[in-house]
């Protein structure tokens, strides 16, 4: 028995195989397709084909090209051969691809037959699928060897691109629009916004409910972001004694700075010490921010009325000035 397994295993080594395989078993009438051919055997064998030079494989399939073989070294004396044939048919149908004959030596080796059904397409748009002109000058079309969904599907992809453009534009317009609505819609002044919210606080009755924390936290923060858009100072991001040192070099808050102090020192009693300050207190806190803000609301410019003397005025100014000398 080992005799006989060891008399077998030359013979396996010195075995060759062929096989084939097409890229796609359908085939759109006047285009082209691969026929892949593998073939392994010894390093040292030559061999050849049968019908290497035919210009057909079958009556109405013809051979394009034969693509320059592809030899990979596989070890232990054996070798891998790889080579594409270029197939073609102008005729729809149903055809069985005959085996491919390797003659190596003594010996003829087959692969397996293949089905290759060609499809028919319309006269008027042949010329759309394939370009026969340039078959004469270019052995193979690139999109021979794209896949086949991209190929016959080819409208889903643009569609979907178009798709796509519409909605990035939309979108862009409606950015763009947004940010114009909210480009112009106009801004509260810093003075009726902090009114505004001082009244909406009183309202609330914060400290009569005994939240004073709550009610002194949203009084300071009113007054923090009033100082900031009035005067330019980042007072959200300061202490309480830093926002009065740098009050106190602004001339239009020296007489209302002591009101502020009162204010946030009171509040940093209530939020950090947890004091709670006397009903009195909190009435007095909300009068002194009121009052803080109006005293430091900006003058408006004069308005041309005032600026320009009303018809009659200079000559009433002059008869007044007569009747005192009188």
């Amino acid at each position: 028995m080992l005799v006989a397994c060891m008399a077998y295993m030359p013979a396996l080594g010195n075995a060759i195989s062929i096989s084939s395989k097409l890229d796609s078993t359908f085939l759109l009438m006047g285009k082209q397709t691969a026929l892949h051919v593998e073939i392994l055997q010894d390093k040292d064998v030559s061999g050849f084909f049968v019908n290497e030079n035919s210009d057909t494989l079958c009556k109405y399939v013809e051979v394009v090209d034969r693509l320059k073989a592809d030899t990979t070294d596989l070890g232990n004396n054996r070798i891998q051969i790889k080579r594409d044939w270029i197939l073609q048919s102008f005729d729809s149908g149903l055809y069985v691809l005959p085996p491919l004959q390797y003659v190596a030596g003594d010996d003829t080796f087959k692969s397996s037959s293949l089905s290759l059904k060609v499809m028919p397409v319309n006269v008027d748009t042949l010329t759309n699928v394939h370009d026969y002109k340039s078959v004469e000058s270019v052995p193979f079309h690139l999109i021979d060897f794209l896949p086949d969904f991209l190929v016959d599907y080819w409208w889903l992809f643009v569609l979907f691109i178009v798709i796509i453009a519409i909605g990035a534009i939309v979108y862009l317009y409606m950015t763009k629009k947004i940010n114009i609505v909210i480009a112009h819609k106009p801004q509260i002044p810093p003075y009726e916004e902090a009114m505004q919210k001082l009244t909406e606080l009183k309202e609330r009755k914060l400290w009569q409910a005994g939240q004073e924390k709550e009610y002194y936290t949203i009084l300071t923060d009113i007054l923090r972001n009033y100082i900031d858009r009035r005067f330019g100072i980042n007072a959200v991001e300061m202490t309480s004694s830093e926002i009065i040192s740098t009050l106190r070099k602004n001339k239009e808050t020296k007489a209302v700075n002591e009101q502020l102090e009162q204010i946030l020192e009171i509040a940093d009693f209530v939020k950090f010490a947890k004091v709670r300050p006397l009903p009195d207190d909190n009435e007095a806190s909300m009068a002194r921010a009121v009052n803080f803000v109006s005293e430091t609301r900006p003058v408006p410019p004069p308005s041309e009325a005032t600026e320009n003397k009303t018809p009659g005025a200079e000559e009433a100014q002059q008869k007044n000035a007569e009747g005192g000398h009188k």
